[in-house]
């Protein structure tokens, strides 16, 4: 998707290194709420990465982090899942998790069985890997190995489409080498507006190849999906590196009811960024909500052009859209929060599932 220069990608991998110093260990125990007996088996991971583990009979588990923060997830079959950032300074005291039974409620069934497309996958199935997996070269290598644990439910009372699955959907990526085992929440699309939102919990392993062509293939893949990246760019922003990564950022703003670009002298006050050298963290807050994002460094995929032909042609295009007296904070490794508090459309909204890389992804 994008073109691979190797003299940059060896300037970039020098800055992006730095981030990646150590290691931090998390530990803690998962227990049935109600019984508090220990759950063995249980599934803990980082979300978005490769890094996971299960818990033990006593329902303890431990678990090595590289530097930065994390999403971290505990999952049961048949019990609620929970989720809780972590960084290494919540690392050293034990965690406790206490899932609780999942309960569906009769009334809340009815309605939406209601509401559920027979034939919901020959109908909405190709719109659903469109949204979901993304039309990117990438895409086309990407599949879900499960797809009838999905269940669509439409509502023509809100002309709304409403997708949830009973089991985590098992998705293999053959451009980039991962499994993906998703736990979706849910992905909604709102017809009249044509938005898109979907929420739920990745956890990615690497394929196994079949000998070394194959796996530099998939390197290379991965090199090419993360350079312009919301990955790359946040770590870029991190270490103050925005324009040594081939970044430039820009204010959108309204001029006479229409969008206008306001160019910035300086990004990094413009963002109010600070740096808290203790808690290794970035903060940002823009001094306007919406901010433009240009990559420089590559052009548009071909597919993404005729799909939007008004779009930039010589870089790739993205927005962020800040709520109003919302700041985020970012995390080493380029983990991000309160995400919930940020939209992210353009280019980036377009590069879906099939090219989103785990957080523990490094182009060394």
């Amino acid at each position: 998707m994008r073109s691979f220069i190797t003299s940059i990608v060896c300037l970039l991998i020098a800055t992006a290194s730095v981030a990646q110093t150590g290691y931090y260990t998390i530990s803690g125990v998962v227990l049935n709420a109600e019984t508090k007996v220990p759950l063995q088996g249980a599934s803990v991971y980082a979300e978005n990465t490769t890094l996971g583990a299960a818990t033990d009979q006593d329902g303890k588990f431990y678990l090595s982090l590289p530097d930065g923060g994390y999403n971290l997830v505990v999952s049961y079959t048949g019990f609620n899942t929970q989720d809780i950032k972590v960084s290494a300074s919540n690392a050293s005291s034990p965690l406790s998790f206490q899932l609780t039974v999942k309960e569906k409620v009769m009334q809340e069934v009815a309605i939406v069985s209601t509401n559920e497309v027979k034939n919901g996958w020959e109908k909405y199935g190709k719109f659903f890997l469109d949204e979901f997996i993304g039309q990117s070269p990438n895409g086309a290598a990407t599949s879900i190995k499960n797809p009838e644990v999905l269940k669509f439910y439409y509502s023509k009372r809100k002309n709304r489409l409403k997708v949830l699955a009973g089991e985590p959907l098992i998705i293999e990526n053959n451009a980039l080498g991962y499994t993906i085992k998703y736990e979706l929440d849910s992905l909604v699309h709102e017809y009249n507006s044509t938005m898109t939102v979907y929420t739920g919990y990745p956890l990615f392993e690497e394929m196994k190849s079949a000998d070394s062509v194959q796996q530099h293939s998939w390197q290379e893949a991965r090199r090419k999906a993360y350079y312009g990246s919301v990955l790359h760019f946040m770590r870029s922003l991190y270490n103050h590196q925005i324009v040594n990564a081939g970044y430039e950022i820009q204010f959108i703003i309204k001029v006479n009811g229409e969008d206008s670009a306001l160019k910035l002298k300086d990004f990094y006050k413009a963002l109010n960024y600070e740096k808290s050298d203790s808690l290794s963290l970035v903060s940002i807050k823009p001094n306007q909500l919406v901010l433009g994002v240009l990559y420089k460094k590559e052009k548009p995929a071909a597919a993404y052009l005729k799909d939007n032909p008004d779009s930039p042609t010589e870089f790739q295009f993205s927005t962020i859209t800040f709520k109003p007296e919302e700041k985020l904070t970012i995390e080493k490794n380029g983990f991000y929060f309160d995400q919930n508090d940020i939209v992210i459309a353009e280019y980036w909204e377009w590069s879906k599932m099939a090219d989103m890389l785990p957080f523990d992804f490094w182009p060394e």
